[in-house]
């Protein structure tokens, strides 16, 4: 069964067209969220997870950034749960340490239904560039919270605002990628107790 999911969202601030796909991780991602460095940061939360991602966004960034960063992660969140559908089989659990140069940062993820961010990730900057460092709370809370994901992000340590960032979405990436992947035991199990998630 193809995991794929295809999501439009258009507001009086953003207009976004985003195709996800679980399962096709050797397809080449396009994105363009009219952000450079949100840009960056999404090409390797899909390369990390193995995602086939198409995204565009046409937004208010002559306002900040704040509105396409925090649409996109609504709109990203909303693809992931559409293409997992009922959730039948997949691992739901996943974690990782993972280390970029001097940046440490913890991630886990729990596909619960529940969707919730706790967030413990302080950066020394206030922006990389001209990206609010603040901005990427914004999109992981917007993320899990529309996926229906617990996530838990911590860094462990870090002093490049850049490396930090792009230790929480690669670890994002490869949680997530575990989280949704398929296990052969339970393939055809909703894995939860209750039956449902």
């Amino acid at each position: 069964m193809e995991r794929i999911a295809e999501v439009k969202r258009k507001t009086a601030e953003t207009d976004i067209s985003l195709k996800l796909n679980l399962d096709d991780g050797l397809a080449e991602s396009s994105i363009d969220s009219g952000i450079g460095f949100l840009d960056h940061m999404l090409t390797l939360f899909a390369r990390h997870g193995s995602f086939a991602l198409q995204l565009t966004c046409h937004g208010d960034t002559e306002v900040d950034d704040h509105h396409s960063t925090e649409d996109i992660g609504i709109a990203l969140g909303n693809a992931f749960a559409i293409a997992l559908g009922e959730k039948r089989g997949i691992r739901r659990y996943a974690s990782i340490i993972l280390p970029m140069d001097e940046a440490l940062v913890l991630c886990a993820v729990d596909i619960s239904g529940r969707g919730g961010c706790y967030y413990d990730v302080p950066f020394l900057t206030e922006k990389i560039g001209t990206f609010d460092t603040q901005l990427v709370e914004e999109f992981m809370r917007a993320f899990a919270v529309h996926a229906g994901a617990t996530l838990h992000l911590k860094k462990l340590a870090g002093t490049n605002s850049h490396h930090v960032s792009e230790a929480c979405f690669k670890a994002l990436g490869h949680a997530m990628r575990e989280a949704v992947s398929i296990d052969p035991m339970h393939a055809g199990d909703i894995p939860s107790t209750k039956g449902t998630l």
